[in-house]
């Protein structure tokens, strides 16, 4: 999975920098955060980027703003607030996919889970751009993978963390702008190598 920067009038070039990067390799999913402005704008923002991923065969979701998703033509919501969880899922179900993340705790992660998240996600950062250590967020990605069947997705803010990830168990690395939007094609076929090569956890 891939996660843009905050679109920000800068729409046309994400579209552009998108297409290269679904053919690059196989991604599931693209995460766009819409920027600030009128819905209008952010709707039109969604649609641009929406092209290219869609045409490569991978989901596009909108981070937050699930009233979006219908209007913009995603596929579906990343939420990353387990208490606008429900009201997300009553507007994006059961056609569309509703993605957790925010989750604090292993209850907040059950808890959306048990109410229909299409994944969880591990590792992402809050507001203030804090993250968890690489061992909590491997203890949790493991925990999850022994014990749940909804998919889970570790959050890689750099390259070297796609590799335990995927050891701890991991069902879809995200991959933070940072590593792959300088230069699509090489950091994504790096990635899709690190993946390729690391033994799951049974």
């Amino acid at each position: 999975m891939l996660v843009t920067p905050r679109l920000d009038g800068a729409a046309d070039t994400m579209a552009r920098i998108l297409a290269e990067a679904m053919d690059a390799t196989d991604i599931a999913a693209v995460i766009v955060p819409p920027g600030e402005g009128a819905e209008r704008e952010q709707i039109n923002q969604v649609k641009a980027v929406a092209r290219p991923v869609q045409a490569g065969g991978a989901a596009l979701l909108i981070a937050g703003h699930a009233a979006l998703v219908a209007k913009a033509g995603a596929d579906g919501a990343h939420i990353a607030d387990v208490d606008l969880f429900a009201d997300a899922l009553g507007i994006l179900k059961p056609d569309r996919i509703a993605g957790a993340a925010g989750l604090a705790t292993r209850h907040d992660a059950m808890s959306v889970a048990e109410t229909g998240a299409d994944y969880v996600m591990f590792g992402e950062p809050d507001a203030e751009g804090r993250r968890p250590t690489l061992e909590a967020m491997l203890d949790r990605v493991a925990w999850w993978a022994d014990v749940f069947e909804a998919p889970c997705v570790g959050y890689a803010g750099a390259a070297g963390e796609i590799a335990p990830l995927v050891a701890a168990g991991a069902d879809f690395v995200a991959l933070d702008p940072s590593i792959w939007i300088a230069a699509p094609r090489p950091a994504l076929t790096a990635a899709t190598a690190a993946l390729a090569i690391v033994e799951p956890a049974s």
